[in-house]
């Protein structure tokens, strides 16, 4: 079983290997990435009769899906601003309410299949490192006159009695979002698709395809699958398989650190429960693990390879710095993942050609998005809906190959001067 060496790994409750794709398959659909908007479309395929294939080059969640924060919470990378410009105030409504109801999906889902492994915590708690307590009371009034969505206002005298750190400001609190352990969520998704009567491949990556006939052909190096629909959901480690989604994301890695247990030293900075992520465009974001015994804390972007250790380290700085009390705190465990960012920072979500269909750039999106985009998608296939047509000036446009990992490298560079700045301002 290939896992990278992550808390999620380590904590992981389902252990079961799947096979090798062996000689020929023939299905429905066929699902290349078994992450989860992967395994999503699948579930909801396969509870529609549908017979389907997924394969995955390493294995359940290898990528993002199984190595991320854990959030769950609604909203997109872009700001909802940013979206009513692009395609208009009711357009830009109407995507919000589908990453709501991708929060809601996932809730459901844990409930009805009983997945206490997710280990699901209520709450996330969004910080402002700088005084800002109208706008915040502004966006929360929003919220619920737009959305009818409640978030609960704290002054800064309430973010401080739950986080001891003179770095935070006001605060909302989403008492409707939540965290989870992604890649035991995913892994009982998995089990579910299996119990439907799907199949799953790992170690089976894809080689070729042929797509232009009515009946699609995905070849491995050691089998080939025949079906009437194809799914692209690869994420942050598409290779060159489909040349028009290669060129239409940018590869971002993103670090995460695990601390040693200390439960007591701990609970001198963080007393509660909830997730947080503070308001910076490079903002980090954390939460408490086995209990409160350990912190889980992520953040900082590269568009090239860089040190995990070395980036461990800066993390390391930032939980210092915002907690000086946590400076005896150690560091355990640090791993690295690489996430899809489309220039336009919005999911890619649609039918490339007549039954080829893509789900992918999640990057910064959160797992309800990724989780409700292969609900479309399913929708989609099954011709139930064409609610994945509302991400469709969202396209695979070209994101500049080298020279857009360039730009991103130096807007975050930019953003993080910009924060920086805000903060001494404050």
């Amino acid at each position: 079983m290939s896992y990278p060496d992550t808390y999620y790994s380590r904590t992981m409750s389902d252990k079961k290997v799947r096979p090798v794709l062996e000689g020929r398959a023939d299905c429905d659909t066929v699902i290349i990435g078994a992450g989860l908007a992967g395994l999503t479309t699948a579930v909801q395929l396969a509870r529609a009769g549908h017979s389907v294939v997924v394969l995955e080059a390493e294995s359940i969640g290898f990528g993002a899906s199984g190595r991320n924060g854990g959030f769950v919470s609604p909203g997109f990378s872009t700001g909802g601003e940013d979206i009513a410009r692009a395609v208009g105030a009711d357009h830009a409504r109407k995507l919000h309410h589908l990453s709501i109801e991708g929060v809601d999906f996932i809730r459901d889902t844990i409930r009805d299949l009983g997945i206490e492994t997710a280990r699901s915590q209520p709450g996330i708690l969004s910080v402002l490192r700088h005084d800002g307590g109208p706008e915040l009371k502004a966006h929360a009034q929003h919220m619920e006159r737009t959305f009818g969505y409640q978030l609960e206002y704290l002054e800064r005298e309430q973010v401080q009695s739950v986080l001891k750190s003179d770095r935070y400001y006001q605060g909302l609190r989403d008492a409707k979002a939540f965290h989870l352990h992604p890649l035991n969520y995913l892994r009982a998704i998995a089990a579910e698709f299996e119990r439907l009567g799907g199949r799953i491949y790992e170690n089976s990556p894809a080689t070729a395809t042929a797509l232009d006939a009515s009946d699609k052909v995905v070849q491995t190096a050691t089998g080939r699958v025949q079906a009437r629909h194809v799914v692209f959901t690869t994420g942050g480690y598409t290779g060159s398989l489909d040349g028009r989604l290669k060129r239409a994301f940018l590869p971002i890695a993103t670090y995460v650190m695990l601390s040693e247990e200390a439960p007591d030293l701990i609970r001198e900075a963080i007393a509660t429960t909830d997730a947080i992520g503070d308001n910076r465009r490079a903002g980090d974001y954390y939460r408490l693990v086995d209990g409160g015994k350990r912190i889980l804390w992520g953040g900082r972007i590269t568009t090239r390879a860089a040190s995990t250790a070395a980036l461990a380290g800066e993390l390391r700085r930032e939980m210092t710095g915002t907690y000086p009390q946590l400076s005896g705190l150690k560091t355990e465990l640090a791993w690295s993942g690489l996430m899809s960012y489309a220039r336009h920072l919005m999911p890619q979500i649609g039918e490339m050609q007549p039954g080829v269909w893509h789900c992918t750039a999640f990057g910064g999106h959160g797992l309800n998005t990724t989780a409700i985009g292969g609900k479309l998608v399913a929708e989609g296939i099954l011709g139930q809906s064409d609610r994945h047509t509302l991400f469709k000036p969202f396209g695979l446009s070209w994101a500049g190959g080298i020279a857009g990992l360039a730009v991103a490298q130096l807007t975050y560079w930019k953003l993080q001067a910009q924060d920086r700045w805000r903060e001494r301002a404050a």
